[in-house]
């Protein structure tokens, strides 16, 4: 079970601060998570220019040229972030019972300070 999944907000906690051109401090959206390399594409975080062969589409149309996209990042740089305190925490794992048939489920709770809100 991950404890990063597409849709979070998460915040990226290492690297260059944004004054000094990083990304630390950033918050941004999971697009997408890739679980065999430990990374996650996070909307607006880790842009990179990335140059693109110019080429002919079946209309006729000249593609290529020089786009702005955004990189992996890897999964322990960034936090999922509390949604009422909007800060950065740990992510933990607890088993309920459902209450109508009995079977137990696992719900992901913040671990740190004041523990135990449902994310």
């Amino acid at each position: 079970m991950a404890k990063i999944k597409k849709g979070d907000l998460v915040q990226v906690i290492t690297g260059a601060k944004a004054e000094r051109g990083g990304d630390r401090g950033k918050q941004g959206k999971v697009l997408k998570v890739f679980p065999e390399t430990n990374r996650v594409l996070v909307e607006g975080i880790n842009r990179v220019t990335k140059h693109t062969k110019v080429g002919q589409s079946s209309r006729g149309s000249k593609t290529g040229g020089i786009e702005v996209v955004e990189a992996p990042i890897h999964v322990s740089n960034v936090a999922v972030v509390d949604p009422e305190t909007k800060k950065p925490t740990r992510v933990g794992y607890r088993t309920e019972i459902v209450e109508k048939d009995g079977r137990t489920r696992t719900v992901r709770i913040r671990v740190a300070k004041g523990s135990g809100k449902d994310l």
